[in-house]
């Protein structure tokens, strides 16, 4: 059975113990970044099983119908990038572990990182000694703010213990459902989404991106911010409205942001507005590029594609595909 892997940057993969799982197979990996619809086709027309990096490659109608030998795609976590109706009707089955378990620690190391950095000017202060200079001014510290969660899944939850554990004062806003779960463990939750907004001095997203969840995140609801504020998103850009965090930056509400993630990736323009902005830190969507959750991650991924070689795919969220 062929196996493609695309955009493994670092060429990974192949050093993880995971990756003994497909022994036997015929692997092929590409390390590049690849959107042009006739390469992908052409590296692909002899595949029978594709393995996806989260949301890297667009899997569209116009890709698919031209792979006939394709039979699985398997990946971990959503999938905003494929086209499951094309799927369906091209008999390719779609096998994506939503999480389930686990959540992805290492996203949400690298979020209090960020918060930790952007409140205390760790990348100001680190330049100002490389410039021949001292402290380049004064930062903020976390026990006794006010920590806001949107969205209370698996790494919204582990986001907010970490806040309790620093002394903050956490504050949720998520579905009903999620509030209530937030209530359940002892945690704040705002009355209204306004509340929230105006109430936060940090406002870390970690929600999944959905139709229903797109833009969920307005300028009037980032006006509502504090001038002192910071928001983080190591979550998807699309959450906000297209424009809406450059212009609120520069109106002043809020003050600073994190960001780990852009509505176009790989992000390669050095003129891009946010990777300009004094009182922004961008980093480039590594919330889960880790070994240890690569191996969490893939392994999963491999198992898919046993079971599928077995004659057993699991996790597939295209069910229609598998003849009853």
């Amino acid at each position: 059975m062929k196996i493609a892997i695309l955009d493994d940057y670092h060429d990974t993969l192949a050093t993880l113990p995971c990756f003994a799982k497909l022994d036997g197979f015929e692997v092929t990996i590409w390390n590049d970044q690849v959107q042009d619809v006739d390469v992908l086709a052409e590296r692909l027309c002899d595949q029978e099983v594709l393995v996806l990096f989260r949301e890297r490659t667009q899997i569209r109608t116009a890709l698919l119908e031209r792979l006939p030998k394709l039979k699985l795609i398997s990946q971990r976590s959503v999938y905003p990038h494929i086209d499951v109706d094309a799927c369906t009707r091209l008999g390719i089955i779609i096998s994506s572990d939503q999480h389930a378990g686990t959540p992805s620690y290492a996203t949400a190391e690298l979020t209090w990182g960020l918060i930790l950095a952007a409140m205390r000017d760790i990348p100001e202060q680190r330049a100002s000694l490389r410039a021949g200079n001292w402290q380049s001014g004064v930062g903020q510290t976390l026990r006794g703010k006010t920590l806001g969660i949107f969205g209370f899944g698996r790494i919204g939850k582990e986001i907010a213990l970490y806040g309790k554990t620093f002394g903050m004062n956490v504050l949720v806003w998520a579905s009903k459902r999620s509030r209530e779960r937030a209530a359940i463990d002892g945690y704040g939750v705002a009355k209204s989404s306004e509340e929230f907004f105006t109430a936060c001095d940090i406002i870390s997203l970690h929600m999944r991106l959905y139709p229903a969840t797109q833009r969920i995140i307005t300028a009037a609801d980032l006006a509502l911010m504090k001038p002192s504020a910071l928001l983080v998103n190591t979550s998807r850009a699309a959450l906000i409205e297209p424009g809406a965090l450059v212009a609120a930056l520069h109106a002043g509400r809020p003050g600073k942001a994190a960001v780990d993630v852009y509505e176009e990736e790989p992000l390669r323009d050095p003129d891009h507005p946010l990777l300009n902005m004094d009182n922004v830190i961008c980093t480039p969507h590594i919330g889960y590029v880790t070994r240890e959750e690569y191996e969490i991650q893939f392994a999963d991924i491999f198992d898919q594609i046993i079971a599928y070689a077995e004659g057993n795919p699991i996790n597939v969220i295209n069910p229609d595909v598998i003849p009853s």
